[in-house]
């Protein structure tokens, strides 16, 4: 009973607020401190090391108070963090976060609505229907669009292919034949097409779906890594000649390395031919949306059955925070499920707004609180500003490595993101070969990593090891980024005439 009295002591209620803004002001302070006191992105700790730490801390022994908590916190995460706000961060599509939205995270987590029904969320369903509804504008997604908030790209591009695959066996359904055949006898000819430099998540869903990894058809992209109209339409008609059904086409605003934008308007007319869904994962370049000079990138996105949004990477939000929109919200029908327990289908007729009816997930936080409040105090067009800022200077630091003989450029940057490698002329005039520039950037990345200086990215292009720069941070500059690229050649240097890479 004595421990039961003393556990209430934490408890989040009227009687506890004062410890409530104590300990969290406490907290607060931890990171703020951390921050001002950080001079790096990374410490460039091990596995081993951060294993060890971390294993040494006896659960079942708690510490006194928060502040020793957060004393211990410092040794087992904060110093070793990977801090995306420094502008030596450039790897992988992690935003430095706005304040506004960080307020929001504290008040949703207090709070704790829960999204799956209208009795647990009440003001919090409304301000994420508003939010559903100002995306949808913006993608001219037209008056009877809906959508709902999710975890991430992955999960709104899962459920907008299991919407697309319930959609496609519907129409197999009309026919008498197949009106009777249990779902896995209808998946066997279902096709997805998308191009070749598309999210892993395409596949996965694909194969979580019950399609299994060879559904997804491959299009070839051009030089320029944008999917080739001309290669889908072959890859279409091939598969209508095969007696097979395309299922779902899908777009990539923004690919992951490149930040390519697939021909919209083209994709959607040989979608629409073939009867196919047409969605487009923009969770990367739906910050456009919000972009005052390159709008223009998403021409054509209006015409999709549904599209994805990362608010948690083009628009600064912390993780995380995404949403599926849909054309035609009918179509959300595809993942509704009754319980009488919580949603029962007399609370729809009834009109009740229960948004787990929208959703593959039932418990959810409400994570548009965070782009609500930057909303209202930033606005739509300073979250563009910010976007902007990182395109421009991806074309910066694009021209820079071009002009630079130590580097190749694998595309000249479209949004935001640089696929490069170190591939100098050698002491005899020649360049470092290909599998030497294979074997280089990978050991380069690394050692960057472990020295904490900077953090980049890597990847294959044409089954070749290249560096990769994500540029999110609106205060990074042309110096900040061309300091990267001298650590980066130091470091090369030095390996290729073996000695430990130059800090």
């Amino acid at each position: 009973m004595e421990l039961a009295l003393s556990a209430t002591n934490h408890l989040f209620n009227a009687r506890n607020a004062p410890r409530y803004v104590a300990q969290v002001l406490q907290g607060v302070t931890a990171v703020a401190t951390k921050l001002e006191r950080t001079t790096q992105p990374f410490t460039g700790v091990g596995p081993a090391e951060m294993k060890r730490r971390v294993g040494a801390v006896d659960l079942d022994r708690p510490l006194p108070d928060t502040a020793a908590a957060l004393e211990e916190l410092e040794d087992v995460y904060l110093r070793d963090a990977v801090y995306f706000h420094d502008p030596r961060y450039a790897a992988h599509l992690n935003c430095p976060v706005v304040i506004p939205a960080l307020v929001g995270e504290t008040v949703l987590s207090a709070v704790n609505s829960s999204m799956d029904t209208w009795d647990q969320s009440a003001g919090a369903t409304m301000i994420e229907r508003r939010l559903v509804e100002w995306a949808a504008e913006r993608l001219q997604l037209g008056s009877a669009a809906d959508g709902v908030f999710t975890s991430g790209g992955s999960q709104s591009n899962f459920q907008a292919l299991l919407i697309a695959r319930n959609h496609a066996v519907a129409a197999l359904r009309q026919d008498p034949d197949a009106a009777g055949l249990r779902l896995p006898a209808l998946l066997d000819r279902l096709r997805i097409f998308t191009s070749e430099d598309s999210h892993f998540s395409i596949r996965k869903s694909a194969s979580m779906l019950g399609l299994g990894f060879d559904a997804v058809v491959p299009v070839r992209c051009g030089t320029d890594h944008r999917m080739d109209p001309a290669a889908l339409a072959g890859a279409l008609a091939e598969a209508r000649t095969a007696g097979l059904v395309p299922m779902a086409v899908v777009a990539t605003a923004g690919t992951t390395d490149f930040g390519a934008v697939d021909p919209l308007p083209e994709t959607a007319a040989l979608a629409r031919a073939y009867g196919a869904w047409f969605h487009v994962d923009a969770a990367y370049g739906g910050g456009l949306i919000v972009s005052g000079r390159y709008r223009h990138f998403l021409a054509g996105v209006g015409l999709a059955d549904s599209v994805t949004v990362d608010f948690h990477k083009t628009f600064f939000q912390p993780v995380s925070s995404s949403a599926l929109l849909v054309s035609d919200g009918a179509m959300l029908r595809h993942v509704t499920y009754y319980a009488d327990y919580l949603n029962p289908e007399a609370a729809a007729l009834a009109e009740i707004p229960n948004q787990v009816d929208k959703s593959i997930q039932t418990t959810r936080r409400f994570d548009a609180l965070k782009l609500w409040l930057t909303l209202r105090t930033m606005g739509a067009d300073a979250i563009g500003a910010l976007f902007d800022e990182a395109i421009d200077l991806a074309s910066r630091v694009g021209a820079l490595l071009a002009a630079d003989a130590d580097f190749e450029l694998a595309a000249e940057p479209q949004l935001s993101t640089l696929v490069f490698r170190y591939r100098p002329v050698l002491d005899d005039g020649t360049r470092l070969s290909e599998d030497g520039a294979d074997a280089l950037n990978p050991a380069i990345r690394a050692a960057v990593f472990a020295s904490g200086d900077a953090v980049v990215a890597g990847t294959k292009v044409g089954g070749r090891h290249f560096l990769k720069f994500t540029l999110l941070n609106a205060e990074a500059t042309l110096e900040d980024i061309d300091q990267i690229i001298g650590l980066l050649r130091r470091t090369g240097a030095a390996l290729l005439n073996g000695q430990e890479a130059a800090a």
